[in-house]
């Protein structure tokens, strides 16, 4: 029987951009009458901006998340039910808070940013629990580039050459792959050595019970959080001094903590484990996961907002741009 692993997914990401806007006035029904056409433009426009273009034996577009924490691959009932693709097989597919048997949908070819990927077995999920009509697992990045540009809120994959290199990013840290993921082997949380798993599909960071052992940590409420299933999962909130990662120290983190599938799947639920969320990511300018060269790259925010960089940063180092820095 096949496993599949899959984080809460890019789905959140994608939630949290629309949300701020409804959350500030009702909706149209509420209201009785049509919201601004420039808050559909805004909207359209950064679901766009954190999303890939994909074809399907030459349909399309889709939109299609990237999830650097996702193993498979997923589509959704839109595009099984337009281009009748078929079945074949279940398999268990491994989410934040749950695990659930799903549907194998064969799909011959699938066509993004010039690549073609063929012979996938895709779980089939809802689209209510995504936020897209499907989502770039590890299976189709592979060899690529995967970079989150926080400023110009945009996501984009190919190879490291097209997106620019090296040039600007003060932190590089090599990975190893575990299961295909990019996992971080030396970071500390409050100096306890922890792996850290870098998930552009998960919105917040999440603990695991051997690093909240370790920690000793002060319950500081709950976060509530919905993976690709539609399961709720509740997790307590701690905040750590500092997180350090090739140097570079973060302050004051927020994690949640719960005993997710997930850490087991990876081999990581005996030993402090971190899968680190893309909220806690936007306090960078640029992150790229660079699945080729096994490396994890940061761009700090000092060259083009100092006070940002160190509301963000710990003085346990310099800012770059910054007098001492490098």
């Amino acid at each position: 029987m096949a496993r599949y692993g899959l984080s809460r997914l890019a789905a959140a990401a994608a939630l949290a951009i629309a949300a701020p806007l409804a959350a500030q006035s009702p909706t149209p029904a509420e209201a009785g009458a049509e919201p601004p056409a420039d808050d559909h433009v805004i909207d359209r426009d950064r679901y766009e901006r954190l999303t890939v273009p994909v074809t399907i034996a030459g349909q399309g577009p889709y939109r299609f998340l990237i999830d650097t924490g996702a193993q498979a691959t997923v589509v959704t009932h839109r595009i099984v039910d337009d281009l009748a693709l078929p079945r074949r097989g279940r398999a268990m597919l491994v989410a934040m808070g749950s695990a659930e048997m799903v549907d194998l949908i064969e799909v011959d070819e699938l066509r993004f940013a010039d690549r073609s990927v063929t012979g996938l077995l895709s779980p089939l999920l809802h689209s209510s629990n995504i936020g897209a009509d499907g989502i770039l697992g590890l299976d189709s990045l592979q060899d690529l580039r995967v970079l989150i540009d926080f400023r110009e809120e945009r996501m984009q994959v190919a190879d490291a050459a097209t997106l620019g290199g090296n040039a600007g990013y003060e932190i590089i840290v090599r990975a190893r792959r575990k299961l295909g993921q990019m996992v971080i082997t030396d970071a500390l949380v409050d100096n306890i050595r922890v792996a850290v798993v870098v998930d552009t599909g998960a919105q917040t960071t999440l603990g695991n019970s051997a690093l909240l052992r370790k920690l000793r940590a002060r319950d500081m409420g709950e976060i509530t959080s919905m993976d690709v299933h539609g399961t709720q999962i509740v997790s307590d909130l701690s905040y750590a001094r500092k997180l350090e990662i090739g140097g570079m120290i973060m302050g004051n983190v927020p994690i949640g903590f719960a005993d997710s599938p997930t850490f087991a799947a990876l081999g990581l639920g005996k030993r402090p484990a971190l899968i680190l969320g893309i909220g806690n990511m936007r306090v960078f300018d640029r992150v790229a996961i660079d699945f080729a060269r096994r490396q994890i790259l940061f761009d700090i925010p000092g060259r083009h907002d100092p006070s940002r960089a160190r509301a963000m940063f710990m003085s346990g180092g310099p800012i770059p741009g910054e007098p001492g820095s490098p």
